[in-house]
């Protein structure tokens, strides 16, 4: 029965993989994201989940064994000793996503200033709400101020000023694609 999976591949080799198993007729889905690096010489279009990707297999017909020796492949994710399945419904909420920020010209942060409120949305801290406070130099990092309670979000407006030293204000380093302006 055919069945989406996740693979995970060694770094920067998605495209690799992707294009090894379409060449065995794997329907493979690989959500790739326009993205507006700092370093002007860094890919412009970037895996959604770097290192990893989803591949739809009958592993009745095909065997455990072919999937693994795809060169760029480190493993199957697996939970257990057993492949780990991913619903259609997840595959096509990601498709969904992906399209969305397509049309939306990909992750772009050009717009936020320090102070913009954001929302992380991929990541451990995603649900989360903040402050945009920075772009980091050399990768694509970003400095958020996380608002740790949610009473305080509550009681607070979004024009008040927010310091380092707050309490209840948390200083954190992400990648950029993980968050969005509110």
């Amino acid at each position: 029965m055919l069945e989406w999976y996740v693979l995970n591949t060694k770094p920067h080799k998605e495209r690799q993989v992707a294009s090894l198993l379409r060449t065995r007729d794997f329907e493979v889905f690989l959500p790739l994201v326009r993205v507006n690096p700092v370093n002007p010489r860094a890919a412009r279009v970037r895996a959604y989940f770097p290192n990893y990707m989803f591949a739809n297999v009958d592993f009745d017909v095909v065997g455990l064994s072919e999937m693994r020796w795809i060169p760029g492949l480190r493993r199957l994710v697996e939970f257990g000793n057993q492949p780990a399945v991913v619903s259609d419904n997840l595959v096509l909420e990601l498709k969904l996503r992906i399209a969305e920020i397509s049309a939306a010209g990909g992750l772009m942060m050009d717009g936020l200033q320090a102070g913009d409120r954001i929302r992380i949305v991929d990541g451990p801290f995603v649900g989360y709400e903040g402050v945009f406070d920075a772009r980091l130099t050399g990768k694509e990092r970003v400095r958020v101020l996380l608002e740790m309670l949610a009473e305080h979000q509550a009681k607070n407006s979004s024009s008040r000023k927010y310091h380092r030293r707050d309490p209840r204000v948390v200083p954190l380093e992400i990648d950029a694609g993980n968050i969005a302006k509110i």
